[in-house]
């Protein structure tokens, strides 16, 4: 198994990168504004289910997003991919190798 993504394939990563992380940013905010009007939670029991959503998310979005280079790009899309931020046919333009390296990944829960 090719550790190395083709040249082709972080080209189209980079393209899709920012479409997936509007996509889970747009997630979060609608997980936070459920959270945040919850009435049959106090302030204070808002604030701290917010607190710890915001907590697991950011690091999930750390994983997915930060720092992409091409070493870690197939981990990346991946973790991408866990989150299911990217439609079958935007994966689908993934060359067949890459598509079964994160196939495997996800398989074996290294996202």
């Amino acid at each position: 198994m090719s550790r190395e993504i083709k040249e082709s394939d972080w080209k189209l990563l980079r393209q899709m990168v920012p479409v997936a992380l509007e996509r889970f940013c747009q997630r979060i905010l609608g997980e936070l504004d459920r959270l945040g009007s919850d009435s049959t939670k106090s302030h204070h029991q808002r604030y701290l289910a917010i607190f710890a959503v915001l907590q697991r998310r950011d690091e999930e979005m750390a994983q997915a997003f930060n720092d992409m280079r091409r070493s870690t790009a197939l981990t990346q899309l991946a973790a991408i991919c866990s989150h299911g931020l990217l439609t079958e046919e935007e994966f689908s333009r993934f060359s067949p190798e890459t598509r079964s390296v994160i196939e495997l990944l996800l398989s074996r829960g290294q996202a």
